[in-house]
């Protein structure tokens, strides 16, 4: 098993913010949209705001924004969308060319790692709490954002298999969608301040969760 002591190979965290959609294109509308969201995230951590906050931030019109997003629920959709596809992309980076377990456990780090703003905190609360409501409102696109996550997961676990590190007798798309939650609700849990018993379950936790999973051998039935 990887050492668990200090930041693991490849430097710091990065994690899935709100800085993938900074520099979008202020031509374009549907981004100007999703940066107005992004900006009300940032002030308020809420996702309350209405549609008309979003069109007078970006000073277009409702009909311009109704062009390209049916509801508000589409335009968060789009946003989260945009922040995972870029956070996933850096990840595949980060994690590219290194043995199986030190890459596993680079990624839970990424996406462990907490706000180091104040902003940024307030717009991981605010996707966060509506998280649910996209699965809810819109399940099988807010399956396909975090369908590269899902695979980046599959494609390590396919690497840590290759190198006799990983078993090879697990369901490897069921390992890697309960991997991708169990970091995804750990930092939810910790981002909404629910820990259950008050210790907070952290990117250690995780790893070890994971990757005990991924090189124990199954009890005989």
């Amino acid at each position: 098993m990887a050492k668990r002591s200090g930041r693991p190979p490849g430097g710091g965290g990065r994690q899935a913010t709100a800085d993938a959609v900074v520099d979008l294109d202020p031509e374009s509308r549907p981004k100007r949209f999703m940066k107005s969201a992004l900006a009300i995230l940032g002030e308020t951590g809420r996702t309350d705001f209405t549609v008309l906050e979003v069109v007078e931030r970006s000073k277009t019109s409702l009909r311009s924004f109704y062009q390209h997003f049916s509801t508000k629920d589409e335009l968060l959709l789009a946003l989260v969308d945009k922040i995972m596809s870029e956070s996933t992309r850096k990840w595949r980076q980060d994690t590219a060319g290194l043995p199986a377990v030190d890459a596993l456990r680079i990624l839970i780090d990424r996406i462990c790692t907490p706000a180091e703003t104040t902003t940024q905190d307030k717009v991981n609360r605010g996707l966060t709490f509506y998280n649910d409501r996209l699965a809810e409102a819109l399940p099988s696109e807010y399956a396909r954002v975090l369908a590269p996550v899902h695979e980046l997961i599959k494609d390590i676990i396919h690497s840590g298999m290759d190198e006799g590190r990983f078993r090879t007798d697990i369901d490897v798309d069921a390992t890697a969608a309960l991997i991708m939650q169990s970091a995804l609700g750990a930092m939810r849990m910790r981002v909404l301040g629910a820990e259950l018993s008050g210790v907070p379950v952290d990117a250690d936790h995780i790893y070890d969760f994971c990757v005990s999973s991924l090189t124990g051998r199954r009890d005989p039935v």
